[in-house]
């Protein structure tokens, strides 16, 4: 069974970076992927970024634009959002969730989650 813990959420000043972390147990194929879904108040989940946990191919949520990035270590089992130039319309709780269905961005398919972080952007 597959576990997530997320860490490495805070308060930062708009334009500044932070680097979220996904501890991940129990993903056995490489046709995993773990994502990156957030979620601000009043708002449906949505996509950030997901990694396919063997080749590491990647993708990104479209108002991503550059700023983040989705790092994984497969023999720390650790996956990260790194998130720079971080804007107010950041703020959110993030979760990593993981799915055996490595090409998807519905949340709907990922069977696994992790208990968030929340990150606040202040302007």
């Amino acid at each position: 069974q597959v576990h997530l813990v997320e860490s490495g959420g805070g308060l930062v000043q708009t334009g500044e970076s932070l680097r979220l972390s996904c501890a991940a147990t129990g993903i056995i194929s490489n046709d995993y992927a773990v994502g990156w879904f957030r979620q601000a108040p009043g708002k449906e989940r949505e996509f950030v970024a997901r990694v396919r946990w063997g080749i590491g191919s990647t993708y990104y949520g479209d108002f991503v634009k550059g700023r983040f990035t989705i790092p994984r270590d497969n023999a720390k089992n650790m996956v990260y959002l790194q998130m720079n130039s971080l804007k107010a319309e950041d703020t959110a709780i993030y979760y990593c969730a993981a799915t055996n269905r490595w090409y998807t961005t519905d949340p709907r398919d990922y069977n696994s989650w992790g208990q968030g972080t929340q990150v606040t952007v202040s302007s």
